[in-house]
């Protein structure tokens, strides 16, 4: 059987990958701090009929040799964590970060996950809590009664409570970040999960040890140029339909070869 056969099918499966994640990309480019995704690829081994720098006739050497590839694999999908575009939305408890960090996020089960979805609601206790419910780490409770809300940028959260003049100070709102964002495990809802590819999170007020900074009334966009996308959608498209050509091609080369036989 011809290698070009294979070789092209493991393109197209790569492709069909790249397509993948475009379309999801494509899919949040309205997801409130939702970071972009890239595939990335690399050639598979290569089949070697001759080892450069063998040794030839008479002690010459052979400067090249010969070589074919046998296709291409998916290495990693790379979220990409640039910063999104901030959308004044005038509400008082959404809060973007302008910078590096997350927000901690109790789960269902105790432990921590991690956003960068800054649209907090207050429950029944009046504890900020995700659009799911699940409550903001260290956990921040805004009185009944409160008739204003002010979060700086570096995360202090004051309250004016009834017809009070002077601010009360209700809570400080904690960051983290990791030394390689890219490693999270994400998991839906917006929420990413600590591996050992992402490192520990290290802890710390907005502004400081390199996290950034908040603005309150703002949400943090989509990183995903749309842009972008349509265009790494018909570069993915086109290299699909080139390894599909070059299988249609190997499977007339078979056909003519089976007719001389």
């Amino acid at each position: 059987m011809l290698r070009s056969l294979t070789t092209a099918a493991t393109g197209m499966l790569a492709q069909q990958t790249n397509l993948d994640v475009i379309a999801n990309n494509i899919a949040n480019v309205n997801t409130t701090g939702f970071k972009k995704v890239r595939a990335e690829f690399q050639d598979l081994l290569s089949q070697v009929s001759r080892t450069p720098g063998a040794m030839m006739n008479q002690g010459t050497f052979q400067p090249v040799g010969v070589q074919v590839g046998l296709g291409v694999k998916t290495a990693a999908t790379n979220r990409i964590h640039t910063q999104g575009v901030m959308e004044s939305t005038g509400r008082p408890l959404d809060i973007a970060i302008e910078g590096e960090g997350f927000f901690q996020i109790t789960r269902e089960d105790g432990t921590l996950a991690y956003t960068r979805d800054g649209s907090f609601k207050r429950d029944a206790q009046g504890q900020l809590c995700t659009t799911d419910g699940l409550l903001l780490q260290p956990s921040i409770q805004i009185p009944q009664d409160a008739t204003e809300i002010t979060i700086t940028p570096d995360g202090n959260v004051a309250v004016k409570i009834g017809n009070d003049t002077q601010q009360t100070q209700v809570g400080q709102l904690q960051l983290v970040k990791f030394q390689n964002p890219a490693g999270l495990l994400s998991i839906g809802h917006n929420l990413y999960v600590e591996t050992s590819g992402s490192g520990t999170p290290i802890q710390a007020a907005p502004g400081q040890q390199g996290i950034g900074l908040l603005q309150q009334n703002f949400l943090e966009g989509s990183n995903v140029q749309i842009v972008d996308e349509l265009i790494n959608l018909i570069k993915a498209e086109r290299a699909f339909e080139s390894n599909s050509k070059v299988i249609n091609t190997s499977s007339d080369i078979l056909q003519q070869t089976n007719q001389i036989v």
